[in-house]
């Protein structure tokens, strides 16, 4: 965390982004915060799922009800809009997991004592583009047949010929490697951001309230309600890049499956 230091701040090094081993160092399988974090995400959201829908009844409990409220909205809100109703309930699974996952994972960021989303690193939001991805190009291949797939993405219908030296290498990059990039960066960099002002915030509370002291602490007051509010735009922020994500993966794979690109 940036903490409150003698003559001022001193910036988070890569340490907080790649901290060192806390579990089984020196072995393949060790661990560090960051990756205890996300076990211990993906083990508490199988818990309140399991807990929500654990006696499903004809008539829903109230703990019933939230959970099929929210895979409803996933799968009408996103699934349905985006890919119709055959293919929205084909791919719903997907859709519905990547959503809650990148929700999960991003609401750590203001939870006490975690303090970080594990999506302010690189790799989680990578790896889930890459099971994005890989599902988008298999779904097009299935839908339409390997060649006529790639012919779709890259010789898109309506373009003169002569287009295509232009068109074809513009689409590769677009449908290719832009696609999967920009959805591990645009949540990185989010997560990553907001991070960084919630800890500027709060470190400067720090030091204005114990350090600097007298007058200066005015300026802590004014830290702390901005820090109140970054966490509360975190939240929004944690939601807005879940669903960006999983509505991108819908709008993917429906460009995927189409005949006409």
């Amino acid at each position: 965390m940036l903490l409150a230091a003698e003559g001022g701040f001193h910036a988070p090094g890569l340490e907080e982004f790649y901290p060192p081993a806390v579990l089984f160092e020196g072995t393949p399988f060790e661990l560090n915060r960051i990756m205890l974090i996300r076990i211990l995400v993906a083990v508490v959201l199988v818990a309140v799922f399991m807990f929500l829908m654990r006696n499903p009844k004809l008539v829903p409990s109230r703990a019933q009800s939230v959970g099929e409220m929210i895979l409803e909205f996933i799968r009408k809100g996103i699934a349905h809009d985006m890919l119709g109703k055959k293919d929205g309930d084909r791919f719903f699974p997907l859709i519905a997991v990547i959503f809650l996952t990148v929700f999960a994972m991003n609401i750590t960021g203001i939870i006490p004592f975690l303090n970080i989303s594990p999506n302010a690193n690189i790799g989680m939001p990578l790896f889930m583009a890459v099971v994005s991805y890989v599902v988008m190009i298999g779904a097009g291949i299935q839908a339409q047949g390997g060649w006529q797939y790639v012919k779709s993405q890259l010789f898109p219908s309506g373009v003169p010929g002569a287009m295509y030296i232009l068109v074809t290498p513009i689409e590769f990059i677009s449908t290719f490697i832009a696609r999967p990039l920009s959805l591990a960066l645009r949540l990185t960099f989010n997560m990553l951001v907001g991070h960084l002002l919630l800890v500027l915030c709060f470190a400067a509370t720090q030091f204005f309230f114990f350090e600097a002291g007298g007058a200066l602490a005015v300026f802590g007051g004014l830290t702390l309600v901005g820090g109140f509010a970054f966490t509360l735009f975190e939240i929004l922020v944690a939601v807005l890049q879940a669903y960006v994500f999983a509505l991108l993966t819908a709008a993917y794979i429906q460009l995927s499956v189409a005949q006409d690109h």
